[in-house]
């Protein structure tokens, strides 16, 4: 369908399609490999043959030898292929995009945003902002992160300036264009990041509604660690011709160990201190179901003298920025998050990942343990379980296609009787407050 002569503020009032997130997998769609001899590892980013500004970027940022995903996507993009990328966080998959748009754009007049990158969260927008600074530092390049939670007028301001990379979430990417503070008449290069994620948080019709705004030819990167039927029907609707980039659909990365926990739901929170007092942990990430749940965490373990902080949705955007700023510069070791706060989240040196609550779904936990052992560091990853979470115990195991170790811990109470204040069992999912002890602590 042409969309020739309709304003973006027009398309954007189309009635919005309605959003199916499930979680079925369905199979790849047949792609196109890419043409021509594929470049060595051993040659280092070289073998891209990427401008030199860009090249001095990548040295300047520490970038040796190329990952597998950017060993294999690279080549294709720069050609101009349309492309999808099946990884898993930790990859390296961001700099896989960027490298290529940095030396596409630079060929481009400057002032026009060429290259749109939407993202799921706030977090993954203003890391990918920065991983665009970081590569594109000694180039005239510009990129500017868009996103709700903040003011508009300094997004607005930026895109004035003049920008050629926009790094944007769905919802504050819509209100510019309807206001017209945005124009994407000269996009090139649309990336679509972590679309699995995307649609999983309802998206899906904002997605629509972009695309309806992008009136002229372009290239489409879309990345994705699973192929759920929404982003199957999206390629096909969208992509021309694509090369398909595939690294370990699916499973979390090799260099990481899994273990169980069994434990009753009120005593979580003193396993989880036992734990972190019997081990030398570097920089953990324990993961909630509720934000209630990931602030209440954190606020117990920092009455016991751990430096931790949550990220969670009711924090303000400086708040969840401060959070991260500190776990990533080491003077917050434990950071407490739900799935959605912790979407995008980018830190090297997590040593440990720990499922406080069992996520709900097999790509939730492949999500989460993504965040260690990334890109060849080692990691381990302990899931604390109930009685009712042996269904998704199961799920796992078949997805790794092994048994999970469970352990109990040496001179552990497992017997204790729940602290005042204590919940007795899981958060519910209908949203009513579970109910709390009245007995009093165990003497």
């Amino acid at each position: 369908m042409s969309h020739q002569g309709k304003s973006p503020s027009a398309l954007i009032e189309a009635e919005s399609l309605p959003s199916a997130s499930n979680t079925r997998y369905s199979p790849i769609p047949e792609t196109v490999p890419a043409q021509g001899p594929s470049p060595s590892a051993t040659d280092g980013f070289q073998a891209f043959h990427l401008h030199p500004s860009i090249m001095a970027g990548v040295q300047a940022a520490g970038y040796v030898t190329p990952t597998p995903i950017q060993m294999k996507a690279i080549p294709p993009v720069m050609q101009g292929r349309d492309l999808i990328g099946l990884a898993q966080t930790g990859t390296g998959k961001t700099a896989a995009f960027v490298l290529p748009i940095l030396h596409r754009l630079l060929a481009r007049p400057r002032g026009q945003v060429g290259a749109l990158i939407i993202s799921p969260t706030r977090e993954l927008a203003e890391q990918t902002h920065e991983t665009v600074t970081q590569l594109g530092r000694r180039t005239p390049l510009r990129s500017v992160a868009i996103y709700g939670g903040v003011g508009i007028y300094q997004q607005t301001q930026k895109l004035r300036d003049g920008v050629e990379i926009a790094v944007a979430c769905p919802g504050r990417l819509l209100d510019h264009l309807w206001q017209g503070t945005f124009d994407p008449s000269h996009i090139e290069v649309l990336v679509i990041d972590e679309a699995d994620r995307l649609f999983d948080m309802g998206f899906l019709p904002d997605i629509r509604k972009i695309l309806q705004c992008l009136l002229h030819e372009r290239q489409t990167l879309l990345f994705s660690a699973t192929m759920p039927d929404d982003v199957r029907h999206l390629v096909r609707e969208i992509l021309h011709d694509p090369v398909t980039v595939q690294i370990g659909l699916m499973r979390p990365v090799a260099s990481v160990s899994h273990a169980l926990y069994p434990v009753g739901q009120h005593l979580k929170t003193p396993l989880l201190k036992a734990i972190l007092k019997g081990n030398s942990m570097e920089s953990v990430l324990v993961f909630t179901r509720t934000k209630h749940r990931a602030e209440r965490v954190s606020q117990q373990l920092r009455g016991a003298g751990y430096r931790a902080a949550s990220l969670q949705g009711d924090l303000s955007q400086y708040q969840r920025q401060a959070a991260l700023d500190a776990f990533r510069a080491g003077s917050v070791k434990i950071l407490v998050a739900t799935d959605v706060a912790a979407r995008g989240l980018d830190v090297l040196s997590i040593s440990h990942v720990i499922n406080y609550d069992m996520p709900d779904s097999p790509d939730a936990y492949t999500h989460r343990i993504g965040r260690t052992g990334r890109i060849g560091a080692t990691g381990e990853a302990f899931t604390f379980v109930t009685d009712k979470d042996e269904d998704m115990v199961r799920s796992i195991e078949h997805l790794l296609n092994a048994p999970l170790e469970r352990r109990r811990l040496p001179n552990f109470d497992y017997r204790a009787r729940p602290a005042v204040g204590e919940f007795l069992r899981a958060p519910r999912r209908d949203g009513r407050r579970p109910i709390r002890s009245r007995r009093p602590a165990a003497r």
